[in-house]
């Protein structure tokens, strides 16, 4: 049974027993603290937490999902994969454990040709929690499971919670037994790999509290109302019924993993470390399709850093396997005919993942090429041991991978800090996370910002409508909780009962202003929206004390909000003019604005000519020369979608959106950020710059209104003071720079010449030099040139007979041995050590190190090294 059907039986299933059938939520999760969708309750939590009314009382769905936190187990197990599917229907205080029980059961064991899965109700084994003695009840007297197969397991297998405060309950698992041949018998308390678990049923009954850890908690009583929260991978269903030992082996993963083993010339099943490899490449090819599909792309942090380290970890495996050539152009398309049946955009956009897919594998075989010659050169320089700050930089700096580090060190002979690269990593995380928290919630935790939510309400937002009202405080969160007042000199997050403020969201700041009282005065620096519904305004105290239920006057800085009204409309504006220029495919990944400047990423291949660059920045320009009118209204999402509303990938929309218009389809998006009311009013757009910001990803940027007169006033000045300075006419600029620059570069060209004639010189001189140290040839030389070019160049001047080259300068010591010497043992390697005290290193034919302190000494030493193993053949 394909993985397709067992998903449509699941769906089919629960639709024919009353549930309303909900469609995935995209793998980014809409939740401050999860990065992606990491199972299939998650964007049922608001429902199941009590915070939101659910629109239905029992829904299904098949989530997709996203797990990292044990990628390294990826391919070592039967059932850990990084992108799965959760199957889960949901009770939000309607049916419970008797329902909840029958319909998995009734699934499960039905006959494949009356619309089941057919399972051997005799190879079931059900877990209960240790006193859950209704569950045990309706397995053991409705279902018929005998005492046997009955499991009672504790809190830290059978019950569920958050791991914070909120609601938790006992849980019920079923597992299959697949046979003597996975494994003893005695069911999952013996053996999970022979007993796969495939359903967890979660009886959603009580609210726990404070505590660690999956079982030190208190019980702290019932919740008002009992849900239903349970999750079947459909993974392991298909491998249960395509009758295959592992996730991987399934249809939707077995076609990519067969054709990286053809590709690598692999055998699957030969060899455990190459089945792991293969296993990897097909669950990476497999997730990074789903995530590029759902609108994440290749970055240096947050989502599209897991992607990139997805993406780099399968083409890296395969490089393992042996296989040199492209990897993401043989196996991507055989991903996409995996999942199609299930997921059919992944076919009509894939024009849009393989770019960015195929592009990150060129930027990554790039990174290997730079990173290998930095790790070359830092080998040199090292001892017996590589700094973890080396392998930091390395990573950080040219993306190389810590195993790839440590693999070409250990060709060196040499070891890694990884410890020490590791505390490095962890400090990073901890700096970002600390970086990204004050900035987003003003140093308070994301409960802090629920309470208050649930408290009080939501935030009555007034940015549309207004730039000032009268608020009162509700509440001031300082140093990670929630203080009653706030003295001169703070800077505190103070939430209002209503605000006119912008609070920073779809690429827009936060705007500026002030809040004021009869004794008390503060700047407005910064207004987030940490939680949905809350708006909390980053305060510095002026003047005067303020407290919890002051009133106060909320302005919004008039000018600021000009400046942004005019970015914001303006970057819809430029990626309007984009799209016109490039064609649709440049579709915006990203943007940002804040008065006076904007910047957008959008999908695109290579760079901008500076033709296109103008091209673009007079679309722009002439729409606002037309003073085109720009519309905002609210809309079901459906319809906004069906008129053709520009969506940005990764985001998350309500059912009712908002949708911008310049010149009505001209420009039509999905935005709840604060526009002008017609073009003209954004002034005008100067182009100021256009980057690469990732594989696949380029970056315009742009100033506005003001701002974009003063650059381009800038602008003329400096042409002004170069036409001066040259004594030219601003139209032979060009002519003129151009021809200073030829001039520059024939002088290069001679200076290159000159030393490579120098070189020469040297190499001839010191290959004339060299001395006979029994059968061994010894050539030393200093210099003021590059040490390593000339010790080669002299190695090629040296007869066929055994013969070593040193050299030292200011830049460095080599050491080069050419094949005869090689032959008798000898290893430029050993004597850079030797000569420079343990530091330096190489390999046999050619080795350098740091520039000695005493080059005399550390040449002489080669020479002494030479003549205490050489034997004395003068007579």
């Amino acid at each position: 049974m394909r993985t397709a059907e067992v998903k449509r039986r699941f769906l089919e299933h629960f639709k024919a027993a009353g549930h309303t059938i909900v469609t995935s939520a995209d793998l980014p999760a809409d939740d401050p603290n999860l990065l992606f969708v990491n199972a299939g309750m998650v964007p049922f939590k608001p429902y199941l937490l009590g915070q939101v009314t659910p629109p239905y009382r029992r829904a299904a769905s098949v989530q997709k999902c996203i797990r990292t936190l044990d990628i390294d187990e990826v391919g070592k197990t039967t059932r850990h994969g990084t992108f799965f599917q959760m199957n889960g229907n949901f009770s939000f205080g309607d049916y419970f454990k008797e329902e909840a029980i029958k319909l998995a059961w009734s699934l499960s064991t039905t006959p494949v040709d009356q619309g089941g899965y057919g399972l051997d109700p005799e190879r079931i084994w059900a877990t209960v929690y240790h006193d859950d003695e209704e569950a045990y009840a309706l397995w053991r007297e409705v279902v018929g499971i005998p005492e046997q197969r009955l499991v009672r397991r504790g809190k830290s297998d059978n019950f569920w919670s958050m791991g914070v405060p909120g609601p938790c309950g006992p849980c019920s698992e079923l597992f299959y037994d697949r046979g003597p041949a996975y494994g003893p018998p005695g069911g999952p308390e013996v053996d999970e790999d022979r007993y796969l678990e495939f359903w967890n049923l979660v009886f959603m009954q009580f609210e726990r509290g404070e505590g660690v850890g999956k079982d030190d908690y208190p019980i702290l009583g019932e919740l008002p109302l009992r849900n239903i929260d349970t999750g079947m991978g459909l993974e392991r269903m298909a491998a249960l019924l395509q009758g295959v030992d592992n996730i991987y082996e399934i249809d939707e993963t077995k076609p990519i993993l067969t054709a990286a083993a053809r590709l690598s010339g692999t055998i699957y099943g030969a060899n455990k470390g190459d089945d792991v490899r293969l296993r990897v490449v097909a669950d990476h090819v497999r997730t990074a399709l789903m995530l590029i599909g759902d609108g994440v792309t290749p970055a240096n942090e947050g989502r599209g850093y897991v992607l990139r380290r997805i993406l780099r970890r399968a083409i890296r495996a395969m490089r393992l396997l042996g296989h040199t050539g492209p990897v993401l152009p043989e196996l991507l398309p055989v991903a996409r005919e995996c999942m199609a049946p299930s997921y059919p955009q992944v076919a009509a956009d894939f024009e849009r993942i393989s770019s960015y897919a195929y592009g990150e594998e060129n930027a990554f075989d790039a990174t290997l090429r730079q990173g290998n010659a930095v790790l070359d050169r830092e080998l040199a320089k090292t001892g017996a041991r590589l700094a973890g700050s080396t392998a930091f930089q390395l990573h950080d700096t040219y993306g190389f991978p810590i195993d790839l580090t440590v693999e070409v060190a250990a060709e060196h002979g040499l070891e890694v800090d990884v410890e020490g690269f590791r505390q490095l990593m962890s400090e990073q995380r901890e700096r970002a996370k600390r970086d990204a928290q004050a900035k987003k919630s003003g140093h308070a935790e994301t409960g802090v910002y629920r309470e208050l939510l649930d408290g009080g309400g939501p935030t009555d937002w007034l940015a549309y409508q207004s730039l000032e009202c009268d608020a009162t405080v509700v509440a001031i969160v300082c140093d990670g909780g929630i203080a009653q007042t706030a003295h001169q000199g703070q800077i505190v997050g103070v939430v209002l009962d209503r605000t006119p403020f912008y609070a920073e969201s779809g690429g827009q700041a936060g705007d500026a202003g002030s809040l004021s009282g009869p004794s008390f005065s503060g700047e407005v620096l910064d207004v987030q929206r940490p939680i949905k519904g809350l708006i909390v305004h980053q305060v510095k105290i002026v003047g005067g004390c303020l407290g919890v239920g002051s009133r106060v006057h909320a302005a919004v800085d008039s000018e600021w909000r000009v400046g942004a009204r005019q970015a914001h409309s303006g970057t819809h504006v430029v990626h309007a003019a984009l799209r016109e220029v490039l064609g649709p495919a440049a579709l915006q990944s990203g943007s940002y604005n804040r008065p006076g400047y904007l910047r957008l990423d959008f999908s695109w291949r290579g760079g901008l000519s500076a033709a296109t660059r103008s091209e673009i920045e007079e679309v722009a320009n002439l729409a606002i020369r037309r003073d085109l009118p720009v519309q905002a209204r609210f809309m079901p999402l459906a319809e906004a979608r069906a008129l053709g509303a520009l969506a940005l990938f990764g985001e998350t929309y309500d059912e009712n959106v908002r949708v911008v218009e310049i010149g009505g389809a001209w420009s039509r998006e999905l935005c709840g950020g604060t526009h002008v009311e017609h073009c003209a009013q954004i002034g005008s757009i100067a182009v100021t710059a256009e980057s690469s910001v990732g594989a696949g990803q380029r970056r315009v940027e742009a100033v506005t209104g003001i701002e974009a007169f003063r650059y381009l006033a800038r602008e003329r000045d400096l042409l002004t003071r170069v036409a001066e300075q040259l004594n030219a006419p601003r139209e032979e600029l060009p002519d003129r720079v151009a021809g200073l620059v030829e001039r520059m570069k024939a002088a290069e060209r001679q200076a290159q010449q000159l030393r490579e004639r120098l070189l020469e010189a040297e190499a001839l001189s010191a290959a004339a030099a060299a001395q006979n140290i029994g059968e061994i040839l010894v050539a030393t030389a200093r210099t003021d040139l590059d040490a390593r070019s000339l010790a080669e160049l002299v190695r090629s001047r040296l007869p066929e007979r055994p013969g070593i080259v040193a050299v030292s300068s200011p830049s460095g010591f080599a050491v080069a041995l050419n094949q005869a010497a090689q032959e008798v043992g000898l290893s430029a390697a050993a004597l850079v050590r030797r000569a420079l005290d343990g530091k330096g290193g190489g390999n046999a034919r050619f080795a350098q190190g740091k520039a000695p302190a005493d080059s005399t000494a550390a040449l002489a030493r080669i020479t002494a090294l030479v003549q205490s193993t050489a034997p004395d053949h003068r007579h």
